[in-house]
């Protein structure tokens, strides 16, 4: 449900329609470079037959006209507009079935994934002022790299931090865009124990205005940001990631339909020259969240090199990095199995940069057993 708090919502941002072709390839159509369009036939077919967009109806039929006369030499503008109402009306299924797609794909945010110069002091830095519980750890050696898992419940039902600590490296730029939110039982507990454990306070508790509920903000030893706020239960204490972003009408669509999430909140704060909107695949209080802020006049940001990304689940990691690409994102990482674990991965970054993973479902499943 939609919970509009200052602003509404903008207007919705057109994406520029892609050259897309009739799958049947007997002919050729030219773009306005004069190249030509064989691959782009191949890749429309590979698209429409994932998102399984066949029709019983022939689109000479559709149009109105005969196959034959399509087949022909273009002669006239009627004949030529046709063949581009081909184009459009396969343009415009592709992208009405990825939408579908994004919607009914099985989707869940898994973990959060970044870098740290020591994983064992982290890992005790976060059981001890956090509360979080070490979940599992691995190690691939023929990677250089290890990691660890922590959160507050099972990875299948709970969102989680994956560690990654890569040998011989021990310092990280944390950058200056994102931090991350925790929920506490004590907030001025959790304060003293981040002093007393090498973490640095950089924001003091402060009550919310309207309400009770009180937040302060954290570093860990490696300089990775932390919102903690206090409250005495809660189903999920990972609660969010908040990413800093250029243009927020930007990123609200394309986190709503190339990653099927839904818009659950926004809020513009003039006083404070910020914006700000809630995403995901649930309610904010029973689920993990992707928060994005937009800061007055500042559209470009340090993103470092220790955060990785977020990891979600799909259920198919083929078919969603094709509906990335339809809607302006950018692959980082083709869909395939990772190299030492063989769980199926497809990697992608936003219209700011910030990267995210798609895991497989059941392979992801299997990591647990």
């Amino acid at each position: 449900m939609l919970t509009t708090i200052t602003v509404p919502v903008p207007p919705p941002f057109s994406l520029p329609r892609k050259h897309s072709f009739s799958s049947q390839c007997s002919f050729k159509l030219c773009c306005s470079d004069n190249q030509s369009n064989e691959s782009s036939c191949s890749n429309f077919s590979r698209r429409l037959a994932l998102f399984q967009l066949g029709t019983a109806i022939p689109q000479s039929q559709v149009l109105g006209v005969k196959a034959s006369e399509l087949l022909r030499p273009a002669e006239s503008t009627t004949e030529t507009n046709n063949i581009g109402n081909v184009a459009e009306m396969n343009s415009n299924l592709i992208e009405d079935s990825a939408l579908q797609w994004a919607k009914k794909d099985k989707r869940r945010m898994l973990h959060a994934v970044y870098r740290v110069g020591d994983l064992d002091k982290t890992i005790k830095f976060y059981t001890e002022c956090f509360g979080m519980k070490l979940l599992r750890k691995r190690d691939i050696p023929e990677e250089r790299y290890s990691n660890a898992f922590l959160g507050y419940g099972p990875e299948d039902s709970h969102f989680t931090v994956e560690l990654t600590y890569n040998y011989g490296t021990d310092k990280y730029n944390v950058g200056n865009g994102l931090h991350f939110g925790i929920t506490v039982d004590d907030v001025a507990k959790a304060v003293n124990l981040v002093k007393a454990k090498g973490g640095k306070v950089i924001k003091e508790s402060v009550l919310l205005d309207g309400n009770s509920k009180v937040i302060t903000y954290v570093e860990d030893p490696d300089g990775y940001k932390f919102e903690l706020s206090e409250a005495a239960t809660t189903p999920e204490p990972l609660h969010h990631v908040k990413l800093c972003v250029g243009n927020l009408d930007r990123s609200i669509n394309f986190y709503k339909k190339a990653f099927g999430m839904d818009l659950l909140s926004k809020q513009d704060n003039p006083e404070y020259k910020y914006s700000e909107v809630t995403l995901g695949y649930g309610p904010e209080d029973t689920n993990p969240v992707l928060k994005l802020t937009y800061n007055y006049g500042v559209t470009v940001y340090d993103k470092g090199d220790g955060y990785a990304q977020i990891a979600i689940g799909t259920d198919d990691v083929y078919k969603t990095a094709e509906a990335i690409k339809l809607f302006d994102g950018i692959i980082a990482l083709e869909p395939g199995p990772l190299p030492g674990i063989n769980t199926k991965i497809t990697a992608c970054l936003d219209p700011d940069g910030w990267k995210s993973v798609f895991v497989d479902n059941v392979d992801f499943l299997k990591e647990l057993e």
